[in-house]
């Protein structure tokens, strides 16, 4: 009987302790990510770093986690889905990772899901805006950005209603992230009784887009949304620009495909371009959260360029920090995961937080470039 009673309290402080959750006590909060550092999107995850690190090393030196520090890892992915899930797992070895934060891409990140459920980790800020991040329950996957979705029916809206347009086509990647975007765009423009005229898509990581170019060019579109990586984008637009067929067409960037490295490869010949993104024109100082964004990475980087991916990562990175910093007691998981989904509205100083739809922002902005300047689209 003895035993028996023996056993049965070991069981119960054995399921006590199971059923505990993890204190983060020591001095040292580690955050982990995965994302390009080479790969034809590499400028890309160079960008995400730059802006991530920034904050975080700030967050360090000026002791806004009173006695913790950061401490930022990050492993390279070459944007393949299998280097992402190896990655997670070896974060996954290191005891002490607090959370996963800013991996890139929607196939990437969709590869890495089952784990994510698995482990109860949270995961913030990734750099997809893909529906499956959106529509989920799992609570320990908080958005910063806007959804593609909600990108696409800004360009479209735009469009149809501003500009009449009715000849649309889609160029897309092809893979979980350009799947996303086009059935976006087909549900879009569903909505304006329209379909898509013409569609062509590439192999993801590859600039191979001789077939979806010859797909699309033959229905002459007004404009052509485009759900694809920076560099493909940019050498479909320059071949079309040489083609009559596409004289007089738009072309719609969706925010994955990087801005700032677009217009660096374009040069002058950027008419006809619009960007949606989903945080402010990073060149506007008039907003007092960009200009911190400015200030504080001249302190930390004498190669500073800005641009809307390092922008983005500054502003998540903050958004991670404070969250830690309003954590009331020992800091968990949990805690985190209420702490950031209840940040004040005010959290970015010019930037309203509004966590709608499980988004942290939910605004898209529609630009164009002209004479060294993002210029907002008038709507």
């Amino acid at each position: 009987m003895k035993k028996l009673l023996l056993l049965i309290i070991t069981m119960i402080i054995g399921i006590y302790f199971l059923l505990q959750e993890k204190k983060y006590t020591r001095d040292t909060i580690l955050i982990g990510s995965s994302f390009p550092k080479t790969s034809v999107l590499k400028e890309y995850g160079n960008a995400l770093n730059s802006g991530a690190k920034t904050y975080f090393d700030y967050a360090n030196d000026k002791h806004i986690l009173k006695n913790k520090k950061i401490n930022f890892i990050t492993l390279d992915d070459k944007y393949e889905p299998k280097l992402t899930l190896q990655n997670t797992h070896a974060l996954l070895k290191r005891k002490e990772l607090f959370a996963l934060y800013g991996f890139v891409g929607t196939p990437t990140v969709k590869n890495i899901l089952p784990i994510i459920y698995k482990e109860e980790i949270p995961l913030i800020a990734t750099f997809s805006g893909a529906g499956f991040l959106r529509n989920n329950s799992n609570e320990n996957i908080i958005n910063f950005r806007s959804s593609y979705k909600n990108e696409i029916k800004e360009h479209i809206k735009y469009l149809y209603l501003k500009r009449g347009f009715k000849r649309i086509a889609v160029f897309y990647q092809n893979d979980e992230y350009g799947e996303d975007g086009y059935i976006s765009v087909v549900n879009v423009l569903k909505n304006y009784n329209l379909s898509p005229i013409a569609e062509g898509n590439y192999k993801r990581n590859t600039l191979s887009i001789r077939h979806a170019f010859n797909s699309i060019k033959d229905a002459k579109p007004e404009a052509i949304i485009m759900i694809g990586a920076n560099k493909a984008n940019t050498l479909f637009i320059k071949r079309a620009k040489q083609n009559k067929d596409f004289n007089n067409t738009i072309f719609c960037n969706i925010s994955f495909g990087d801005a700032s490295e677009m217009i660096k490869d374009l040069g002058e010949d950027n008419e006809n371009i619009i960007f949606s993104q989903v945080v402010p024109n990073y060149q506007d100082k008039t907003i007092p959260i960009i200009q911190e964004y400015y200030d504080i990475s001249k302190q930390y980087n004498t190669k500073f360029e800005p641009n809307f991916v390092s922008l983005e990562a500054f502003l998540s990175a903050k958004v991670m920090v404070t969250a830690i910093k309003n954590i009331i007691g020992e800091i968990t998981r949990k805690k985190f995961i209420q702490s950031i989904r209840n940040l004040p509205t005010n959290t970015l100083d010019g930037i309203s937080i509004n966590g709608k739809n499980k988004d942290l922002l939910n605004h898209v902005y529609l630009f164009k470039y002209k004479k060294g300047r993002f210029i907002e689209v008038e709507r």
